[in-house]
């Protein structure tokens, strides 16, 4: 009890760039509690930046839609074996589980089976699809953190401890969005509109959307002459990204970012983006926006079979209605993606209501997320 007090040891596993952010935000609550605590396992950056010793970079976890992820199963699973190897060896206070379900949970039931403790962070999308998530997770955790005021109730039903934190991106977003400061730092003017480009983090995303996107750009450029366009490029993608721009978008009035995807948010007028994690931020920049997806043929007839609510979009889902467009699959092209956009720039007062309808999500989100989950995690360690 004395190191859990004093010095715990926290094994973290975070994949892709979102769970990176996720993880990053926690631990920065865990240190406020624990200022000796260590941190070790599998991460990204923004961990990596808040003292985090990565055995694997996040980006070893990062694969698109089932067909990718058997490519790149034997990988995957090798690391997963030495982590747990290495993890039942080192038997540390607790390990942490931040998304990634399909790589973490089996992970987490192996060390919960052998009495270390484990927390999941983000609870599986189990009001989406995957029901049977449901039991496994009762296999695999001691408690779960929820981003989501409406997720503990319904994992009690399964009989799964459970917490909700908020999302730690309310805390971070600010609610007042600082539109005119966004624009200056990137160097666009006040009178223009713009659309802020974001065909997601992984490689598999830019190979499926991005050429959609830049097609829906080049008819939206023909419509709309002063439409200026901004795209945010993930770390380690700007080679792919250029590529794409050279086959796809040649002479179409695109700004390449390094990153800075919050100020591209809260620059634009309106988000083209890929379903995830982007358009809760989206939401909380309170801007309009049309989603989209494009997977591989194999997991889009899989995750059809799997799904049983009309929503995809995070902002429709919390929401429970269809408050911004989603096109899916074949029916992102670019001339309905375009369209899409179109409705929303010729629209101001539609805009307007949704903005005010994502200010009140806003604030049922917003909870101090680190804290209210140090606080569930020590509690749990409490018992320990």
């Amino acid at each position: 009890m004395a190191s859990i007090a004093g010095d715990p040891r926290f094994s973290m596993v975070a994949g892709e760039a979102s769970g990176d952010l996720l993880a990053s935000l926690l631990l920065g609550g865990l240190r406020q509690r624990w200022p000796r605590l260590s941190a070790t396992g599998i991460g990204g950056p923004k961990l990596t930046a808040q003292g985090f010793t990565a055995w694997w970079p996040s980006e070893k976890l990062a694969v698109h839609g089932y067909a990718e992820a058997l490519r790149h199963y034997r990988e995957i699973s090798g690391i997963r074996e030495a982590l747990a190897a290495r993890l039942l060896q080192e038997r540390p206070d607790l390990f942490i589980g931040v998304d990634a379900p399909d790589f973490n949970l089996g992970l987490e039931a192996r060390l919960k089976a052998a009495g270390v403790r484990t927390v999941h962070f983000v609870c599986p999308s189990i009001w989406a699809w995957r029901g049977g998530r449901a039991k496994r997770l009762a296999r695999s955790t001691d408690h779960v953190l929820c981003l989501f005021p409406f997720e503990p109730e319904l994992l009690r039903g399964h009989g799964i401890e459970a917490s909700y934190v908020g999302h730690p991106l309310a805390d971070t977003i600010p609610l007042e969005v600082p539109r005119a400061a966004a624009r200056a730092a990137l160097g666009l003017s006040d009178g223009a509109p713009v659309l802020a480009l974001l065909p997601g983090s992984r490689r598999g995303e830019i190979a499926n959307l991005l050429p959609t996107f830049l097609g829906a750009v080049r008819l939206l450029h023909a419509a709309r002459p002063d439409l200026r366009c901004v795209l945010p490029v993930a770390p380690g993608l700007r080679g792919l990204v250029d590529a794409q721009i050279a086959t796809h978008g040649a002479g179409l009035p695109l700004t390449l970012l390094d990153g800075r995807s919050h100020e591209a948010l809260a620059a634009c007028d309106v988000t083209l983006i890929a379903s995830g994690t982007a358009t809760l931020e989206a939401a909380l920049f309170k801007r309009p926006m049309v989603i989209a997806y494009r997977m591989a043929a194999l997991s889009w007839q899989i995750m059809k079979r799997m799904r049983y609510q009309p929503w995809v979009g995070l902002p429709n889902i919390l929401c429970r209605d269809f408050v911004v467009p989603e096109l899916l699959q074949h029916d992102a092209t670019p001339r309905a993606l375009a369209d899409a956009v179109l409705q929303w720039l010729d629209a101001p007062q539609r805009a307007a209501a949704l903005e005010q309808r994502f200010m009140e999500l806003h604030h049922l989100l917003r909870r101090d997320t680190a804290r209210t989950a140090t606080d569930a995690i020590a509690r749990l360690l409490d018992r320990a």
